[in-house]
This record gives structure tokens, sequence and C-alpha cells, in this order.
């Protein structure tokens, strides 16, 4: 895997994690969070990131309006919907207390 296919994958997965540090565990520095990878056979990696923070229902996620999002000069709200045009799926899950973030992508 070249750069130029790394790149769009370490910003999906950066965009993941920061979202968690943000919001679900509003900025405080003593949560933490693990990221584990996994590479399958059939050249797919999948990422896993698990938090005990606040939950993240996707089903109540509505994809932002890029024209409202650009008359309103908002700041942030499209980093879903980015990680969602990157990876081949995304899958928010619970488990226990832990939140479960599993995203993957097919590489050549």
């Amino acid at each position: 895997m070249d750069d130029i296919e790394a790149y769009p994958i370490i910003l999906a997965v950066d965009e993941v994690c920061a979202n968690l540090i943000i919001h679900s565990n509003y900025c405080n520095e003593r949560e933490s969070f693990e990221v584990s990878i996994y590479y399958h056979e059939n050249s797919e990696i999948i990422f896993e990131i698990v938090d005990e923070g606040l939950a993240f229902t996707i089903n109540q996620y509505a994809e932002p309006d890029l024209n409202e999002i650009i008359k309103s000069r908002k700041k942030g709200g499209l980093g879903l919907m980015l990680v969602q045009r990157i990876m081949d799926s995304i899958e928010f899950s619970k488990k226990s207390n832990k939140n479960i973030c599993t995203m993957c992508k097919k590489i050549n």
C-alpha cells in the first residue's frame, strides 16, 4: 500500500479517535481507548476501536447538508460523513460497558 492509499485510511481512523476524545469522553485525559488492527488474507484491514465513554448511536445520525454547512460557515460536523466515504464499512456496537467501532477497508 502506498501513501496515497494509506492517507485516507489514517484520516478515517484519526477522525473516529478524535470524536471519541471530544464527544464520548468529553476531553477527559484520564479516559482511554484501544485501537486494534487486523489484516485478513482477503486483502481487508479491520480497525477496532474500543472505549468506555458515552456510546454513539449511528441510527440517530443524519448526514449533514453540505450547503447548509457552507452557508452557516459551521466548523466541524463532517467527520463521520468523511469516514463513511473512505471506509467500506463502519459499525458501532456495545458489549458490556464497552463501545466498539469496527471499520473495514479492502485494499489492493
